[in-house]
């Protein structure tokens, strides 16, 4: 029987690197792939060639931005098996996990039942009848977007929406009839709010959640 093959997220190489180790040295396991970000885990997953995912939750400290990985994920592979790993315990975050389609929760002081959790996620034994999994999961993106509808303002939605377009700066100014010191501010702040470094990357990030 073929091993079953694991993509591992974590952002501490440290304890990466000896969850790597733990795994292959299990008969049934290997990890095929690893990352250490949200953009390294999109850039390198690839679903045909995973059977089960190790996703961090917290890929950067307290953004909770392995749970937006996971949706990403999904959004690849509805089919995808991601088990969470982390050394939170507040019930909120855990419902949030399941919410994204995560099939599993675990704990990483609880490392050892790791294996087990994977070869059952593999047999589609989640924790979680599907159902329910998708039920969560649309009310979880349903306030998601509901929160970012709120996050930003209307004047930062059209800008976003003309960054989207493809306007420059210059042109946004002739637009909105703004300045462009204005037109900066707005998006340091929008940078700040959304957790990203570009205005690019905002703005595909708007668009994708419907805010424009």
């Amino acid at each position: 029987m073929d091993p079953i093959r694991v993509f591992l997220v974590e952002d501490d190489p440290v304890w990466r690197k000896g969850l790597v180790d733990y795994l292959n040295n299990q008969p049934d396991l290997t990890v095929i792939g690893e990352a250490g970000t949200k953009e390294e885990a999109l850039e390198r997953f690839t679903p045909a060639d995973s059977d089960v995912v190790l996703m961090d939750i917290n890929l950067t400290e307290n953004n909770l931005d392995g749970i937006e990985t996971a949706i990403a994920f999904i959004q690849l592979q509805p089919e995808c098996k991601i088990i969470m790993l982390t050394s939170l315990t507040d019930e909120q975050v855990i419902v949030e996990s399941f919410s994204a389609g995560a099939v599993n929760y675990i704990s990483k002081s609880s490392f050892k039942e790791i294996p087990d959790a994977i070869r059952a996620a593999h047999a589609k034994q989640s924790a979680i009848h599907p159902t329910a999994a998708a039920a969560l999961r649309n009310e979880f993106l349903r306030l998601k977007n509901d929160e970012y509808q709120k996050l930003l303002s209307p004047a930062e939605k059209d800008i976003l929406q003309l960054i989207h377009q493809g306007q420059t700066q210059t042109q946004i100014e002739q637009s909105l009839h703004i300045t462009k010191r204005t037109i900066k501010n707005h998006i340091n702040r929008i940078l700040k709010k959304m957790g990203v470094k570009t205005s690019k990357e905002a703005a595909a990030k708007a668009s994708q959640r419907k805010l424009f």
